[in-house]
């Protein structure tokens, strides 16, 4: 984010757009990484009801705020090069849609909040294998009914997943048969835009083949949870969930290799950090004490030449 707002052109809407995915992004490493690593570690929940609900929360709205912003990005890209001279969204409707992509996102992930508890009674009936634990709280979902949680997790798989999923393989297979039927007519312009094509591209990507195996394992668990065993669902579930959070580490990454200009813009920030943008002397006392003889040797060079024009002036006017 810091990159994206020293840049001249951070007023253009995909880098707003990128920002507010980057921003989505640094909520999950905050709030929902730290806690499910400790949690999946420990087998128990110790951050309290809140946290319990809040994590979840962040979770969701921020999975459904990165792919929603993703397929803005997608229409933002098909109208600038399928139709440069037709509607482009400005930075006010750029903000707009933020706002109505981060509303929508808070709105799905109200159900699961609901639903979302701390409870005993797991460890409680495996006390006498783990007794450790028999007084410990986890943090699970308790649904009134089957049929809700299902219809949950189908809305989750649709809006989260599959249809702005489908948006945005559309919106970059127009743009890439466009860019490869005009590649002689864009000239340098047609390396610029595959570059960053293939950058959004490999965000989208990467937010694909992270979230997959935790929308397969939720449907698994909804419709057939015989065929994951007992002894490892939990550790199937925390490995697919961490996987769907990595995915939000990835981003800023793939960003900053295929961008030249966030690799400059990195470089001078890692140089001012090191104090390596202005390079010091190993001895400055010795180039202050030279400075200043070579200051006094000019001094008195120019006071002696100025004595020797004097002396010949005045001879000249005797």
């Amino acid at each position: 984010m810091y990159v994206l707002f020293r840049r001249k052109e951070k007023g253009n809407v995909t880098n707003i757009l990128i920002a507010n995915l980057a921003f989505s992004d640094i909520l999950v490493g905050i709030f929902c990484l730290p806690f499910t690593a400790v949690y999946t570690i420990m087998d128990y929940w110790m951050f309290g009801r809140c946290l319990c609900k809040t994590t979840n929360f962040v979770m969701c709205a921020s999975v459904t705020v990165s792919i929603m912003i993703l397929a803005l990005i997608a229409l933002e890209r098909h109208q600038l090069i399928l139709h440069p001279t037709g509607w482009k969204p400005s930075v006010i409707q750029a903000y707009i849609a933020i706002l109505l992509v981060w509303g929508v996102a808070s709105l799905l992930a109200v159900p699961l909040v609901n639903a979302v508890d701390l409870t005993d009674g797991i460890h409680k009936n495996i006390s006498n294998v783990l007794d450790s634990l028999a007084d410990k709280s986890v943090c699970l979902e308790k649904w009134t009914s089957v049929q809700e949680r299902r219809a949950y997790t189908v809305t989750i798989l649709l809006l989260q997943y599959v249809v702005p999923l489908c948006f945005i393989i559309c919106c970059y297979l127009r743009i890439s048969v466009y860019l490869r039927r005009r590649e002689g007519l864009l000239g340098r312009s047609y390396s610029h835009m595959r570059r960053i094509n293939i950058m959004l591209g490999s965000m989208l990507g990467a937010f694909a083949i992270c979230n997959l195996p935790l929308h397969i394992f939720n449907i698994i668990v909804e419709w057939n949870h015989q065929l994951i065993s007992v002894c490892y669902h939990n550790l199937i579930f925390s490995l697919c969930h961490l996987l769907a959070m990595i995915s939000t580490c990835i981003n800023p990454v793939i960003y900053g290799l295929l961008n030249s200009n966030v690799k400059q813009e990195v470089k001078l920030l890692v140089e001012r950090c090191v104090g390596r943008t202005q390079r010091r002397p190993k001895n400055p006392g010795r180039t202050r004490k030279a400075s200043s003889c070579h200051q006094m040797w000019f001094s008195f060079a120019w006071f002696s030449k100025f004595r020797s024009w004097k002396k010949c002036v005045l001879r000249g006017s005797i």
